[in-house]
């Protein structure tokens, strides 16, 4: 049997296929330089090595576990009113097998791990500078082991969420080829459970209604991780479209013009709104409209055409720092990088706009299902899972670790050692 035999372009699209996958880990890369940047001084090292270690335990608890309910070719299912409803993935355990897959499941399984490395580190931002590497990695191991394999098998296998085209008339079924779904709104949700079980920084609300600003360390961190996730987002959205809707290569730079687009419309619309709002642009606000439109791009860039995808990064743009600054003054939710905002709004209004964008009869409907079962399913079973962990596994630090920054207090030594860190007032 030729291993190629599953691909519409044998050799062509595999190799085409996985150059791009070995481009996306620059998105993963670019969002964790955007959380150490948006971040104390006094933390930034810690949030970097905590990116690697929750990456590490994502990918090593997804091969063990999550990988066998994720993407086989077979998965239990049940059957109502003469229509069958695949749950779950039935595959190897530990990728045993894996090398006699064939390629397209290999590649498959490949841009999933790369998946569930991003999903990994979009709540480690949330809690930046007061949560701590060994709770983040106990979370992390929770995604890539029950809520990621499972939302990925209804998305991107054979789960009931592809088949409401074919059981429901509904378009194509939920269609996500670039992750909006388990990627970003699974990660933003898990972030907000984050931000509501360690609480905001200290002094961050010193009296109700009334919040203290507390900038990022670093915006050229920030500022060059956007222009580092553009690439691999690029080559993310067009790996996606391949292996995903099975896209045929020519269509390929239409999406990555989309891409653009997108993050290009958002950070225009977020750099206009802040500009009139504050008198002068905000680059760390700007920087977060710039990662919702890519976000946004994750689920519509493979549907939309080009002025349409500039149309959902302007709405992207313009959505982001007022979600932003309802969640801090409103909700009084401290969230540093901004996850909430970007990745859990920018990626359900990706998928709605690929729903509006679609010219599937029923398709809107289709995303507006996905996006229900995300909220309604995921979000309680995260929210019970994560406060349990929170009663064995102390999420947040000590208050003289806060203080004093998480680099000392954990790794025993700061980021900028030949730079004096000032405390904060709110400690004395």
């Amino acid at each position: 049997m030729d291993p190629y035999s599953a691909l519409p372009f044998p050799e062509t699209a595999f190799a085409l296929t996985l150059v791009l996958l070995l481009l996306a880990p620059l998105a993963v890369a670019g969002l964790a330089l955007i959380n150490t940047g948006l971040g104390r001084a006094r933390s930034a090292a810690q949030s970097l090595l905590g990116s690697l270690v929750l990456i590490a335990v994502a990918i090593i608890i997804f091969a063990l576990i999550g990988s066998t309910f994720a993407y086989p070719p077979v998965g239990y299912l049940f059957e109502i009113a003469g229509v069958h409803w695949n749950w779950i993935g039935q595959g190897h355990f530990a990728l045993s097998g894996f090398s006699s897959e064939t390629v397209d499941t290999q590649l498959g399984l490949l841009f999933e791990f790369l998946a569930v490395a991003m999903l990994a580190i979009i709540p480690w931002g949330s809690g930046a500078d007061r949560w701590r590497i060994s709770a983040g990695a106990a979370v992390a191991a929770i995604l890539a082991a029950i809520l990621f394999p499972v939302l990925a098998y209804w998305v991107w296998g054979t789960g009931w969420l592809t088949q409401l085209g074919i059981n429901f008339g509904l378009g194509e079924g939920f269609v996500d080829a670039g992750g909006a779904s388990l990627i970003h709104v699974l990660g933003g949700l898990s972030a907000l459970v984050v931000a509501w079980l360690v609480g905001p920084r200290k002094g961050k609300f010193p009296r109700e209604g009334l919040s203290t600003a507390m900038p990022g360390h670093n915006a050229s961190y920030v500022l060059f991780g956007c222009l580092l996730a553009l690439v691999g987002w690029l080559a993310w959205n067009m790996a996606g479209a391949v292996l995903w809707l099975n896209a045929d290569p020519t269509t390929l730079t239409v999406i990555a013009v989309n891409t653009l687009l997108c993050a290009a419309g958002a950070i225009a619309a977020t750099f206009t709104l802040t500009r009139i709002r504050f008198g002068k642009p905000d680059a760390s606000l700007c920087a977060n409209g710039w990662l919702s439109g890519l976000v946004t791009s994750s689920a519509c860039a493979s549907v939309a055409k080009p002025a349409e995808a500039l149309i959902a990064g302007i709405v992207a743009g313009i959505i982001t720092p007022l979600l932003v600054e309802l969640l801090e003054l409103a909700l009084s939710i401290d969230d540093p990088s901004g996850g909430i905002s970007v990745h859990a709004a920018g990626g359900i209004w990706g998928l709605i706009a690929a729903g509006i964008f679609a010219t599937q009869p029923g398709q809107f409907v289709a995303q507006l299902i996905g996006i229900a079962a995300v909220l309604g399913l995921f979000l309680p079973i995260m929210y019970g899972l994560f406060w349990l962990l929170n009663r064995v596994l102390p999420f947040r630090a000590e208050a003289d670790g806060e203080r004093i920054g998480m680099d000392l207090h954990e790794l025993g030594g700061n980021a900028y050692p030949e730079f004096v860190l000032h405390r904060d007032d709110s400690y004395r």
